[in-house]
């Protein structure tokens, strides 16, 4: 767990949710970034089996995001943060979706960046290549550089979403549940996911929806439009908090 940012702000801590080979270190100095642009507490944490965390007590299933999603409560309790915004980045995101449909009264917002709410096929065609880099590129080592046990972090994510019963995992049901304020951020050169899946969720969410669509932009707006990001950030804050 890592912190940055005014311990005494008053505004709402923003909590940082990491995609699927993500880590508090692969956030790099966007925490610090963000923090300075909203004067909000900005917290972030490594899944079990992601950076320097301990290994899961179990091998990670197709349900793995609704189970982290059951996890962050006890996270954010003992980090005594009552009503966070999350922002999630693809896995992180959905696992931000999850929590808020099944503690509604508990996020002041959500920011999601390239979130999945169903399978496309781009994204399981795109993990498999990735699979294949793993095995016979440098990508192993460049991804061990931020995780003490890379085989798990990266078996872990990839054998999930290439499991064929993952097909078929799909988040729309719980869209109307969702009562606070989102915005969606989602690059057009994303490999991972289209802009469906931010139509989907603006048109199924029950509050208020906020939407940045953004060009020569790839799977990591953060990183690829980061001034573009971190103004809609602001702004968004500016606005809801």
């Amino acid at each position: 767990m890592a912190w940055w940012g005014d311990a005494d702000s008053e505004r709402p801590t923003i909590v940082c949710l990491h995609e699927g080979l993500g880590s508090v270190a692969m956030w790099k100095d966007v925490p610090a970034a963000i923090a300075e642009r909203t004067r909000c507490r900005v917290m972030a944490y490594s899944r079990f089996g992601h950076g320097a965390s301990d290994p899961p007590a179990a091998a990670p299933t197709v349900e793995f995001m609704h189970n982290e999603a059951r996890l962050l409560p006890a996270i954010l309790d003992a980090a005594g943060i009552e009503r966070p915004v999350l922002l999630g980045h693809s896995d992180g995101a959905s696992i931000a979706l999850i929590f808020a449909a099944t503690h509604p009264a508990r996020p002041h917002a959500l920011i999601l960046e390239a979130p999945h709410v169903f399978v496309e096929d781009m994204s399981v065609a795109t993990i498999k290549r990735r699979a294949a880099e793993y095995e016979t590129t440098d990508l192993r080592r460049r991804l061990a550089k931020y995780h003490r046990n890379v085989d798990l972090a990266f078996y872990g994510w990839s054998d999930v979403w290439l499991h064929p019963d993952f097909v078929a995992w799909n988040l729309e049901a719980l869209l109307p549940r969702i009562v606070c304020p989102v915005l969606l951020i989602q690059g057009a050169d994303d490999a991972y996911g289209t802009f469906r899946q931010l139509d989907a969720i603006a048109q199924q969410v029950a509050g208020p929806t906020a939407r940045l669509d953004l060009a020569d932009c790839g799977h990591s707006p953060h990183r690829d439009q980061r001034e573009a990001v971190l103004d809609a950030v602001a702004g968004f804050i500016d606005r809801w908090t």
